[in-house]
């Protein structure tokens, strides 16, 4: 018999941590290779975490709420095979590697490293995961006076939150604590390579607020709590600017209306306007490859591929899955993906590859009545254009008259660091004319 570990996949690009929403097993548990092992939120997807080798659940190392980073370890596993010993304690095996290893991938050696928080010392790191450490430092906690509800007494995120909530923080006397750059998670991708201090983006501090009767307390769940981190991050570290047109989209919605039912026929689901969109959109980017671009600290990289993330939302939260290559497809490929993008969303069966190497973002908010956004750059895009309503309106012609058109706001939030108005200005002309000009006679869905 021989025991393996199971550890925190890599769920996502630039992914660097997941929490455990779920045990689907408990020690005793018989597993075969590829069974689900837990529930797991990230930033970015709810996923499964799949089991490397059959055998027998030994011991949970992680809890449901804690989260670790990739790579670190969250339960053991016997399995049949010659070698290998048992488990060592669960205190010595969150002892057992240092939290270089533990965390997060390593920083380019020319990057100002930054030390280790004055409140939290090495032994500290090895036994508690990165998110409570970088927690901890950030609000002055010392680790060593607080009990984890966790599995094995482990130290979580909910159990340090309610320190903070309740104002009495344990702390090693009075000195301020000091931001733990060097266990804040950091991607060692190209298109994330800002100086570390750009990184994180600031801790949402808990606010204090009087309630009423009648008021109703909603605990905020993990994705929303992500959600919320990347948006403060994106506001954070990118300076917004952000510009609009209008679009006279009449002959666009007349040849869509004219077809739609024959595509339902023959493909089996609606042909939408938002595949139109985005056939303008890619057609522009390969226009104006600038937009195409991420901001990373002492340069821009200017991606080859034109991926597009689309916003899709459920009740409660709000994912962006990615079209790959959309330049390379048809409108009818499009909004084939388009469609199976956002059954996956709705059926919780998005996987962490279909959340990989979004280059750009459209959001279609006109399609809950919206006229006019301000979207949030998609970080580290450059820029993310909302599609507003189509509605009719009364539009002075070129030959004086009025009549009545469909009317679309196409609005884009760009980020000031990569763009200038000038290209984004040229950029949205650029759609504005391919939209208005989509007819039957000129535009082909295949």
């Amino acid at each position: 018999m021989a025991t393996e570990k199971i550890t925190m996949p890599q769920l996502g690009e630039s992914v660097t941590e997941g929490t455990i929403s779920k045990w689907l097993v408990q020690p005793g548990d018989t597993v075969k290779k590829y069974d689900p092992l837990a529930e797991v939120m990230t930033d970015k997807v709810n996923a499964e975490v799949p089991s490397s080798f059959s055998g027998t659940i030994k011991e949970l190392v992680a809890g449901e709420g804690d989260t670790l980073s990739v790579g670190e370890l969250i339960c053991y596993i016997d399995t049949e095979g010659e070698g290998g010993g048992s488990a060592p304690e669960a205190s010595s095996s969150k002892e057992e590697k240092p939290a270089e290893t533990a965390s997060t991938p390593s920083v380019s050696s020319s990057s100002n490293a930054a030390k280790p928080a004055a409140n939290v010392d090495r032994a500290a790191r090895g036994r508690f995961s990165p998110a409570v450490v970088r927690m901890a430092s950030e609000h002055g906690i010392d680790l060593d006076q607080v009990e984890g509800s966790g599995q094995s007494g482990r130290i979580t995120r909910k159990d340090l939150q309610k320190i903070i909530d309740s104002g009495q923080i344990p702390t090693k006397g009075n000195k301020p604590a000091i931001e733990d750059v060097s266990a804040a998670p950091v991607s060692s991708s190209s298109q994330e390579t800002a100086p570390a201090q750009q990184q994180s983006a600031p801790a949402l501090k808990p606010v204090t607020i009087d309630t009423m009767p009648g008021d109703i307390e909603i605990p905020v769940s993990g994705i929303r709590k992500a959600i919320a981190q990347n948006m403060v991050r994106s506001k954070h570290e990118a300076p917004h600017a952000w510009t609009m047109v209008e679009v006279d989209v009449t002959n666009l919605v007349e040849y869509r209306n004219s077809v739609k039912g024959d595509f339902k026929t023959k493909e089996g689901y609606n042909l939408t306007f938002l595949p139109f969109f985005i056939k303008a959109v890619v057609e522009s980017l390969k226009e104006f490859p600038q937009i195409n671009s991420m901001w990373a600290g002492d340069k821009i990289i200017q991606k080859k591929d034109i991926n597009i993330s689309i916003a899709v939302a459920t009740d409660d939260a709000l994912y962006v899955p990615v079209i790959k290559h959309a330049d390379e497809k048809s409108i009818k490929g499009i909004a084939r993906d388009v469609k199976e993008l956002a059954d996956k969303v709705r059926t919780n069966k998005l996987a962490g590859d279909d959340m990989k190497g979004g280059t750009f973002t459209v959001n279609n908010t006109g399609s809950f009545g919206s006229v006019m956004s301000t979207p949030i750059i998609n970080y580290p895009q450059a820029a993310i254009l909302s599609v507003e309503s189509i509605v009719k309106r009364p539009v002075v012609m070129n030959n004086g008259m009025i009549a009545v058109r469909d009317m679309v706001n196409l609005c884009l939030s760009l980020d000031h660091r990569v763009l200038d108005g000038l290209v984004c200005g040229r950029f949205l002309a650029s759609v504005k004319a391919r939209l208005e000009s989509m007819t039957k006679e000129n535009t082909s869905i295949y």
